[in-house]
């Protein structure tokens, strides 16, 4: 039988005598003025409203989706800091009730140990972002560690360039050019920790070149937003559609740089189409600006050869951001940033101390890569997802009749869109108190949408689990 949970706020608002202490101007109360992630701002003007008493213990917060309403941010931003808040034992919150302010200044908090707060015990994992661990190419990697070991020569144990050791940078551009049809050299490839710090990096390079104004795709990666906050450019919203980036959109923002997933929106799944590609690049050159292309899951193609990289079309105009993080690990921590060779002074100068990625980790994946290890994964991790993809697919159809699944095309999840009843929110925890970990579509969007939908992902599960992941999530429909 489905399980039935209060939803999360709409019960409290209800009741005016319950909510006579949280009829607040909220974007008034708040001020998220200074530096640092969103989230963390959120967290700190909250926890400085608790303790000079404009909530009082007992008051109850707005519900996570209304706050991010009012606030114009995703809701990510504000379970994140309610949830840090809560651990700090400023706030407290149960299913079914709302979260309240469970703190005064008369009764200071107990300090508490420094530790994150314990979860339900995952059983089955669907949610995005994540390869699949247990297929991680074990024995091939250490081979090309003890390879490196034993010939690194004693220069390579010097201070390593920031921009990355010139094996690994020589290797990265060979790599690109005939598996994403990209454009470049060693001189323009930097070795970088991931998506998220090229994308610092690449932000700052732009704000000293001129570049106040970058866009960014909604929905999106909550990261990406907050690395561009971080660098000290304006945000700017642009929807997406089935044909991927709203060009049209973006050409009525200020904005003079646009990051975007050409191969494999995420989260949408959608694919640039031609057209929109074209225009991409003719609205670059128009406004003397740049685009920054993420290549999320672009490995991942089922039933067509992989797009190329829109790098390929103006690398005068393209940045290109790479990770082994969805192909091999994110604990490797290691990825690539494609540069405008005219922009490379202006991203050094920019990010004089920042650290690449340990040097033998690098000439590791220089020696993975080169040997053709990375490529021989690539295909039998192919093979393998697609073939997982295709169960899940035919397991949701049987199972879940009324939903509708769309970004089946490549990648490592799908998206599940539900019926207008359906409470994502309260689904996602009801399945992770039972143990099986979802993502919510709602947590990726800045402006509210009407659509329901989950993502589905299918990197890190085995397939044997996935026809009781299915059952679970069954079961915690809420609607």
């Amino acid at each position: 039988m489905p399980v039935t949970l209060e939803p999360f706020g709409p019960a409290v608002l209800s009741n005016p005598v319950t909510v006579s202490r949280t009829n607040f101007a909220w974007a008034t109360l708040i001020d998220l003025g200074g530096r640092g992630r969103l989230h963390d701002r959120l967290a700190r003007a909250l926890r400085t409203a608790i303790r000079d008493g404009k909530l009082a213990e007992g008051d109850a917060v707005p519900p996570s989706r209304a706050l991010a309403e009012e606030l114009g941010c995703s809701r990510w931003v504000v379970t994140e800091a309610y949830a840090q808040l809560v651990a700090e034992g400023y706030l407290a919150g149960r299913v079914g009730s709302a979260t309240r302010v469970s703190w005064s200044p008369e009764t200071p908090p107990r300090p508490r140990a420094r530790r994150t707060p314990a979860r339900p015990r995952t059983r089955y994992d669907l949610a995005p972002g994540l390869p699949d661990l247990r297929a991680f190419p074990r024995r091939r990697w250490a081979d090309a560690v003890r390879s490196v070991i034993g010939s690194a020569v004693h220069y390579d144990l010097d201070l390593p360039d920031p921009a990355g050791h010139e094996v690994l940078r020589t290797t990265l551009a060979h790599y690109l050019r005939r598996s994403r049809g990209a454009d470049t050299d060693d001189s323009s490839v930097f070795v970088c920790a991931g998506v998220t710090d090229g994308l610092v990096r690449t932000c700052r390079a732009l704000h000293a070149l001129g570049i106040t104004d970058v866009a960014v795709e909604d929905p999106g990666w909550p990261r990406l937003r907050d690395a561009v906050t971080t660098a000290g450019p304006r945000v700017h919203f642009v929807p997406v559609d089935d044909e991927g980036l709203r060009v049209d959109d973006l050409a009525r923002t200020p904005a003079r740089a646009v990051v975007v997933g050409a191969a494999h929106q995420f989260p949408t799944g959608t694919v640039l189409s031609p057209a929109r590609r074209a225009g991409l690049v003719r609205w670059a050159r128009e406004v003397d600006g740049f685009v920054v292309e993420d290549d999320y899951d672009a490995e991942f193609r089922y039933d067509h050869r992989p797009v190329a990289a829109v790098q390929g079309m103006d690398p005068g105009r393209v940045f290109l951001l790479g990770t082994v993080s969805k192909t091999l690990s994110p604990a490797l921590g290691l990825g690539w940033l494609v540069a405008p060779p005219a922009t490379v002074p202006a991203l050094r100068a920019a990010n004089p101390v920042t650290a690449a990625p340990p040097v033998l980790d690098q000439l590791a994946l220089a020696t993975f890569i080169g040997r053709g290890w990375y490529d021989a994964h690539l295909r039998a991790s192919r093979r393998r997802f697609r073939t997982r993809r295709d169960l899940l697919l035919t397991t949701l159809a049987t199972e879940l009749p009324r939903g509708r699944t769309s970004g089946t095309a490549a990648g490592l999840h799908v998206l599940l869109h539900l019926p207008q009843d359906v409470d994502t929110r309260a689904t996602v925890r009801a399945a992770a108190s039972a143990g099986l970990r979802l993502a919510d579509l709602d947590d990726y969007r800045v402006k509210p949408a009407p659509d329901r939908a989950l993502l589905l992902g299918y990197g890190n599960i085995g397939d044997t689990e996935i026809p009781a992941a299915v059952a679970l999530l069954r079961e915690s429909l809420i609607g």
